[in-house]
């Protein structure tokens, strides 16, 4: 009798929010389940199916499933590397549009900071310290961080301090910069660049090889293993809803083997046979009969930007200038009157987007072993749909900075398997074109069924 009334008085407590809560995930069916359990982003998978989707067709139309150009390591290697550059530059223009603002500026102002770290290493800093100076790559990005940073809090505090619309503003910062890039060298091309500064570009030289790309890719597993733990941990300490233990091994696996397939496609990328046969002959190594095999790795930019992917993502989600972004973005009045200093928040962001914009042209500038005029033109189209097509809401308040560095990869991949096809550059910016205008419709869509 005490357990009947136990149990009506257990089921009287129950609200009827809980009650319809489980009749719901009673009734869903098991994708949806599964999805709920995971905690996995539907339009994040869905952007991952439709990467997936476009390097399966390249690879079609290149020769065949199993005979194709697209997926060979060399092409995927360089398919990274490529995407490099923009995917540092999208990771800010996610904080930019986040806050209902845009900035068309970052391709001139990567080719003005690029041009700024090519006089720099290769005029002026070795009057000085001499050619060679292990200091010369690194008084350069220095320079060219402060030089980016102080362009974009320049934008910055004309848009948050003299109200003028960040499209204005940064239209004339893409025509203003793209004009000081000329200015520097009366748009000659300044070459070559220090040794070591190259590495940032990749290249044979520009990579970290098997055994440290192997150790990266154990200790990247290490930490998400540990990241899900300390997920749960945390989700315990406050109190929140865990997800199911099936679900954590699921998210471990998975996690570990996209970095360690990640690592073995790079892996699987050799040095070219004549640069090969110089390296053997330099360090006294017998040539094989089958050839010496060398692995190039994990690119140095690549490691990069994924570096400053996981800084991005801490900023925006961890700290409170991070929570400050989406909440400007999210309702501006309310913020203000929150007593967020708003306009500071927008000099910041600037600023942030500046310093990306640096570090983007150093990898670009590295990678060309060149600064020139032409650097940088059109990336802002690029990063501006990387970030869109990874997610981020032109209507502000939305964003992730593993969604825009997806969408870089999704617009390299577009190119690049237009390039293998032999497709001309004003068909590829069609596509482009078409393919951001198509990104947008569909954010549109998918706001309009959230609510």
């Amino acid at each position: 009798m005490a357990d009947i009334t136990k149990a009506n008085q257990t089921r009287a407590n129950q609200t009827p929010g809980t009650q319809a809560g489980r009749a719901r995930t009673t009734d869903e069916n098991p994708v949806k389940r599964f999805f709920r359990a995971t905690e996995i982003d539907t339009r994040l998978l869905g952007m991952v199916g439709a990467l997936i989707i476009i390097w399966l067709g390249f690879q079609m139309m290149t020769g065949g499933l199993f005979d194709g150009l697209f997926l060979k390591p060399r092409n995927l290697w360089n398919l990274t590397v490529q995407t490099s550059s923009v995917a540092v530059m999208a990771t800010g223009m996610v904080l930019v549009i986040v806050t209902r603002n845009i900035d068309l500026s970052v391709g001139s102002v990567l080719g003005f900071c690029g041009m700024i770290m090519g006089v720099l290493q290769a005029q002026v800093l070795p009057q000085y310290l001499g050619l060679g100076h292990p200091a010369i790559w690194a008084i350069t990005l220095a320079c060219g961080i402060a030089v980016g940073g102080a362009i974009g809090a320049l934008h910055g505090s004309i848009v948050a301090f003299l109200n003028v619309p960040a499209f204005i503003v940064t239209l004339g910062g893409l025509l203003v910069w793209r004009g000081a890039t000329w200015f520097v060298t009366s748009g000659q091309t300044v070459a070559p660049m220090d040794a070591t500064f190259r590495l940032m570009g990749g290249g044979t030289e520009g990579s970290i090889g098997a055994t440290a790309s192997w150790i990266v890719g154990f200790l990247a597993c290490i930490a998400i293993v540990g990241a899900i733990l300390n997920s749960r941990k945390q989700r315990k300490r406050f109190g929140f809803p865990l997800r199911p233990v099936w679900a954590e091994y699921f998210l471990s696996i998975l996690g570990c083997a996209l970095v360690l397939g990640a690592v073995a496609v790079a892996n699987h990328y050799y040095w070219p046979v004549n640069i090969a046969r110089r390296y053997a002959d330099a360090n006294g190594i017998a040539w094989p009969d089958g050839g010496l095999q060398i692995s190039h790795g994990i690119a140095i930019p690549v490691l990069v930007a994924i570096v400053v992917g996981i800084v991005m993502t801490f900023i925006a989600t961890r700290l409170r200038f991070g929570r400050y972004v989406f909440a400007l973005g999210g309702n501006p009045e309310a913020a203000e009157l929150a007593g967020i200093k708003t306009r500071w928040v927008t000099v910041k962001i600037f600023t942030l987007m500046g310093v990306l914009c640096a570090i983007a042209a150093a990898i670009s500038t590295a990678r060309l072993n060149a600064a020139t005029n032409a650097q940088g033109e059109l990336d802002e189209l690029y990063t501006i749909a990387a970030a869109v097509i990874g997610g981020t809401s032109l209507a502000g308040g939305v964003g992730t900075i593993a969604g825009a560095m997806i969408g870089a990869l999704v617009m390299q991949s577009l190119q690049s398997g237009m390039v293998l096809l032999g497709i001309d550059t004003p068909f590829q910016r069609i596509v482009v074109g078409v393919v951001l205008v198509t990104a947008v419709w569909l954010d549109t869509v998918y706001r309009a069924r959230a609510k």
